[in-house]
């Protein structure tokens, strides 16, 4: 009798344990501090708390805190909500299409026990004690009564302590700040009504008292901000529009201060940014990002916010609708600003209405304009929403739906290429043999319409740009200063106080070692403000709180594009900043200088960007042009 012998592999498949699963899962959801800051925080939205306090520290990698005054937790639902796919929220499969609350997919904290060590203290405000528990790693180390104020207090400590590979990709203390300070504040703008306050390391860095969203705003950007702000309010059958826009002078080459929230929920929407842009077509320049935070609320049905794990990407059931409603909109309110006296946006928005405000005796015959414009029936009559008239220029069929924001902040870049050449001989300059080429030192050197240098060479001539060279030199020679050489510096005899928002002076400091390799001396002093003791010795003088607010606005330009580390858009950033501008007359002298530079450097013919810094047209390309 012959033994057979079983060679088929055993079964391979298993169920992954609890506490894997779960770190799996928070890699969806915890993907940095910030987006801890974020859960938590819309956590404490839900529990109907009117004072929120958030404390960090390391910029979240210690500890990030969030206490608040909501109705707080029994001691069976603070043991629950720490399970996978536990949620208040949620009974049947209706519901998830009719969400209006922040948080629903229970999975926030149970993401954050997985990948850090967490207490909470949670009591009822009709309980008389409440209930302390310590998770770590997914398992709960401690669970007991405790006295402790109503509401919740929640610590998450030591981010990604039990997964060293996650916390080393974390990026500097400076950097991942700037993220929790944008959670932080998208989510205050949400909520005016609420307070919020954000302390990190001890000092308290923000604290919104509540108020209406116009103070809310002032609160977070700026005073310089409250006269420069435009109320937008329409009402449909189909949606809600309001917030406020900026004035065309508030807009910036960044776009840093707009925000779209869809029933109070943060989202990113490079569709309805085209159609705010739109709306200030012919009024900004096509390289600026207007102000703007606007509010749309519409039926949860209508909208699937389950499209991406962070819940900043939605679907909308129609799509063209919202996009011509949010720009007639902003449209309409632009246009109210300009033909009407400024209103006092604090007033109830139902008093604006009002024909005593909105159509004032002095002026009866614009207010008859206004009212009989087929834009003015759309929001004023009832069962409108298909009468809307898009404008010509603006139609959506210069929207293309592949274009999306990370693609627009590359073409952003622009900002530092702001030559193209169209010409036959482009090619040409990116072939140029510099042992083969030299300028004839005894012609003279020719400007043209403030931007081009004329050159004769010793094969026919070479058109340069006069900014993109500038850069050029710029660039290679603040590479030069990161790699050690020395380079110039002026102390300021009278040391210049900057005071900056707080996205900006977080930024700043984060800069503040380059900048110092650079010849920038510059120290904080204070609260979101900073003492500038020297500069660079070709930086004129006086004009350096103009350059360091213009560098950051730059450095910003570069912020969604991850090719580039900060060292390289600092160096870029500046580079841009301090180059000659087209459109300045120069000097035989500064000519000269310029075209000298330029040909010294390691990389003459193209500008950091990788834009033409010069074209040559030979001698015998000429000769055919003219036929000879």
């Amino acid at each position: 009798m012959q033994l057979q012998i079983n060679t088929e592999l055993p079964d391979i498949i298993q169920l992954l344990p609890d506490n894997i699963a779960n770190q799996i899962a928070a890699g969806e959801v915890i993907q940095r501090p910030a987006s801890a800051v974020k859960e938590l925080l819309e956590n404490a939205i839900d529990a109907g708390a009117d004072h929120i306090r958030l404390l960090v520290q390391d910029a979240g990698k210690a500890l990030i805190q969030v206490i608040d005054n909501g109705k707080g937790m029994s001691e069976t639902d603070a043991r629950m909500a720490f399970e996978r796919h536990a949620t208040s929220k949620i009974r049947n499969i209706e519901d998830l299409f009719l969400i209006r609350t922040m948080g629903f997919r229970g999975e926030a904290l149970a993401s954050i026990a997985a990948v850090a060590q967490v207490e909470l203290k949670t009591r009822k405000t009709a309980d008389e004690t409440g209930t302390y528990i310590e998770i770590e790693n997914s398992l709960v180390k401690k669970q007991e009564t405790i006295a402790c104020a109503s509401g919740s207090n929640i610590a998450m400590k030591n981010l990604f302590f039990n997964v060293p590979a996650r916390r080393n990709f974390l990026k500097s203390n400076a950097a991942e700040m700037r993220h929790i300070i944008d959670e932080f504040l998208r989510i205050a703008l949400s909520f005016p009504e609420i307070l919020f306050s954000l302390t990190s390391n001890g000092q308290e860095i923000f604290h919104l008292e509540k108020g209406t969203l116009k103070q809310r705003i002032v609160q977070v950007l700026g005073t310089n901000y409250n006269a420069k702000l435009v109320s937008v309010q329409e009402n449909t059958d189909y949606l809600k529009i309001y917030g406020f826009v900026g004035k065309p002078e508030t807009a910036k080459k960044t776009r840093g201060d707009q925000y779209f929230f869809v029933n109070n929920r943060f989202i990113r929407s490079a569709y309805l940014n085209h159609a705010v842009m739109g709306a200030y077509q012919e009024m900004i320049s096509s390289d600026s990002f207007p102000l703007y935070v606007l509010f749309i609320d519409l039926d949860p049905s209508r909208v699937d916010i389950n499209v991406h794990p962070t819940k900043q990407e939605i679907k909308f059931e129609d799509e063209k609708i919202v996009y011509a409603f949010v720009q007639a909109a902003v449209k309409h309110a632009l246009a109210q600003f300009s033909i009407t006296p400024t209103l006092d946006f604090d007033l109830d928005p139902e008093i604006q209405k009002l024909d005593a405000v909105n159509k004032p005796i002095t002026d009866e015959q614009r207010a008859e304009v206004i009212s009989g414009s087929s834009l003015y029936k759309t929001f004023t009559q009832k069962n409108q929403a298909h009468f809307i008239e898009p404008s010509r220029k603006s139609e959506l069929t210069h929207w293309r739906p592949g274009f999306n924001d990370d693609e627009k902040e590359t073409r952003k870049e622009d900002n530092f290429q702001h030559s193209t050449f169209d010409t036959p001989y482009s090619t040409e300059s990116f072939s140029i043999s510099n042992s083969l080429l030299s300028v004839h030192k005894d012609f003279p050197l020719i400007q043209l319409h403030n931007t081009y240098i004329v050159a004769s060479t010793n094969r026919g001539f070479i058109l340069i740009h006069q900014q993109a060279a500038h850069e050029r030199i710029l660039y290679e020679q603040l590479l030069g200063a990161m790699d050690g050489k020395s380079i110039s510096v002026q102390r300021s005899m009278f040391p210049i106080t900057l005071q900056l928002s707080t996205q900006d002076a977080v930024l700043l400091q984060e800069l503040i070692p380059d900048l110092h390799q650079l010849g920038y001396l510059i120290e904080q002093f204070g609260k979101d403000a900073f003492i500038i003791q020297g500069t660079p010795a070709d930086v004129e003088q006086g004009n350096e709180k103009k350059v360091i607010e213009s560098m950051l606005e730059q450095f910003k330009n570069f912020s969604n594009n991850k090719t580039f580390s900060p060292r390289e858009k600092l160096i870029r950033s500046l580079a841009w900043q301090h180059a000659i501008k087209s459109g300045r007359s120069l000097t035989q002298k500064e000519m000269t200088t310029l075209v000298e530079t330029l040909f010294n450097c390691d990389q003459p013919n193209i500008s950091p960007s990788g834009k033409p810094t010069y074209l040559e047209f030979k001698q015998d390309q000429l000769e055919k042009l003219f036929g000879r």
